[in-house]
C-alpha cells in the first residue's frame, strides 16, 4: 500500500482505485482511437471503391491510367474525411469494445 502524505497523493491512489488511466493509458487510448479511425477509413474506401465498380463506363470521358489514379485518390480522401468526424460508427464501436482491454492491460 503507498504512502499517502498530502491531498495529491490522494487524488493519485484514489484514481488507481477506481481505474482511471493514467499518461500511459491515455497514449495507448489514444493511438486506439486512432488505429480505429483509420480501419474505418480503409473500410469506407474499399465501399467506395466497390460502389463506383457498379456504375457503368458511358464512354463520354477517356478511361485510362490517370483518370483511375485520380478516383482511387478521391475515394481515399473522402473516405478519411468521412473517418474522422463521427463517420459511420464502425470506428467507434471498434474503439468502445477494446478500450477496457488496453486499459485492464498495465
Amino acid at each position: 500500500m503507498p504512502m499517502i502524505n498530502n491531498s495529491q497523493d490522494i487524488a493519485r491512489v484514489a484514481g488507481t482505485v477506481v481505474g482511471k488511466p493514467d499518461a500511459t493509458q491515455n497514449k495507448k487510448l489514444q493511438a486506439l482511437r486512432k488505429s480505429c479511425r483509420e480501419f474505418e477509413a480503409i473500410y469506407i474506401q474499399e465501399m467506395h471503391k466497390a460502389m463506383r465498380k457498379t456504375i457503368p463506363d458511358s464512354g463520354l470521358f477517356e478511361k485510362n491510367m490517370a483518370s483511375e489514379l485520380y478516383k482511387e485518390m478521391l475515394d481515399m480522401e473522402m473516405a478519411k474525411t468521412t473517418a474522422s468526424g463521427k463517420g459511420l460508427g464502425i470506428g467507434e464501436a471498434m474503439y468502445q469494445q477494446m478500450k477496457d482491454k488496453v486499459v485492464s492491460h498495465k
